[in-house]
């Protein structure tokens, strides 16, 4: 049924979904481990899709800590709340996540979780998203978004390591998640401190 979701909502929309079936655990797996989701006080997660990340974050997260997800798609944020009942799942861009934040008394985060398909956004949609991601971090704070293995030597995975080190500097890079239709791995960034 999941596939089934993610498949429709990517015929709708391929360049806000950005694949045809959803995360796998493995992934799912090293994404959160490598943002440290265990450790933080506030999550955000930007496009939850299916919520496969959201599910294994849930799992993970203290039980003090605030967790936040932010989707735009309708249907993905009803199947998100069907599947994961307490975590605050937001309708709205990611691009708004000050906002976002602030009506739910937040000043920010301390880590932050994205399944967007980055590689597909336009350059400005890119920037909005990764400028919101710079800005509600605390500093110290970390970002992980992952890309397909093939996509990232195309132009415009390129582009997104570059704009990824112009924000945050040194990025690093898990291994390859081979059990990923299609294979993957993480970027992982993290806020300098002493940058607001």
């Amino acid at each position: 049924m999941e596939w089934l979701r993610f498949a429709k909502e990517y015929v709708a929309s391929p360049k806000l979904v950005g694949g045809f079936a959803p995360s796998s655990r493995r992934l799912g797996e090293v994404v959160t481990e490598t943002a440290g989701v265990r450790d933080a006080e506030v999550v955000v997660e930007f496009g939850p899709g299916t919520g496969v990340f959201t599910e294994i974050i849930a799992r993970k997260v203290k039980a003090d800590s605030k967790f936040v997800a932010i989707e735009i798609r309708e249907d993905f944020v009803k199947a998100v709340r069907e599947r994961c009942p307490g975590v605050d799942v937001v309708h709205g861009s990611a691009a708004d996540a000050r906002g976002i934040l602030e009506g739910m008394g937040l000043d920010g985060c301390d880590c932050i979780v994205s399944g967007l398909p980055f590689a597909l956004f336009e350059d400005e949609l890119q920037d909005a998203i990764l400028d919101a991601a710079q800005d509600v971090l605390t500093p110290g704070g970390v970002f992980v978004t992952f890309t397909y293995f093939l996509a990232h030597r195309l132009p415009r995975g390129k582009k997104l390591q570059r704009k990824l080190e112009q924000r945050f500097g040194n990025v690093e890079t898990t291994p390859v998640v081979w059990l990923n239709v299609f294979p993957a791995f993480a970027y992982r960034t993290v806020k300098e401190k002493g940058v607001s």
